[in-house]
């Protein structure tokens, strides 16, 4: 379908990028309903939170898990002007998987985590990219016995890439590094080293689940 086609199709009101997502994620969570986060006040009203949402999947792939992903670094709703670019928006949307310890663990922190993220790119300008490299200055869960406390993006092994009438859509997933990994990959912190790295994790870990036990 042409530029002119997609414009003569869709409205402003269409969530036409948002859509394309969720095509994505039925293909691998056929009739799953996700938990879903989203901000009491929008981004745009004077909001806090510039995601629209968060939803959360519940896999058994590898091992138990949730697969967190963004909606809100891509173009979610049809803009004209946007139409027929190289990249929607940012040009991604961030994932990330954590072990399951339990069916009802606390999630939440991982929300303010990808907000926070999210303010920064917001703010900023700036984006990120496969083997960016982030020290959390810290556990990454706030009050928690983890040494996890940096992170890492690598495409989403499931989701890839996509391409929707804004342009396409890289899912990026974030994936915790330990204390003694940080400071190995500071020392060299090319994006070819990180690479490095997560592909030595993914020999054991294919789907680069984030254990905060480990």
């Amino acid at each position: 379908m042409n530029t002119e086609e997609y414009r003569k199709q869709f409205t402003e009101d269409d969530a036409v990028g948002w859509e394309y997502i969720d095509k994505e994620l039925e293909k691998i969570y056929p009739g799953q309903e996700p938990l879903h986060f989203s901000p009491p006040l929008h981004y745009v009203a004077g909001g806090n939170d510039p995601l629209d949402g968060i939803s959360v999947y519940r896999s058994e792939k590898q091992e138990k898990h949730f697969h967190f992903v963004t909606y809100g670094f891509s173009e979610l709703y049809y803009n004209e002007k946007s139409v027929g670019g190289e990249f929607s928006k940012f040009g991604f949307e961030l994932t990330f998987r954590l072990k399951m310890e339990q069916e009802d663990d606390n999630i939440h922190w991982v929300c303010n985590l990808l907000q926070n993220l999210a303010r920064y790119v917001f703010q900023s300008g700036k984006w990120f990219e496969e083997y960016h490299l982030i020290p959390a200055n810290g556990p990454i869960r706030s009050g928690y016995d983890t040494d996890i406390t940096a992170l890492s993006f690598a495409l989403d092994p499931e989701l890839g890439k996509i391409d929707t009438p804004h342009g396409e859509v890289s899912f990026l997933q974030i994936v915790g590094l330990t204390t003694d990994e940080f400071k190995q990959l500071e020392q060299n912190p090319a994006p070819s080293e990180t690479e490095k790295m997560l592909k030595t994790l993914k020999y054991n870990n294919g789907l680069l689940i984030t254990d905060l036990q480990r």
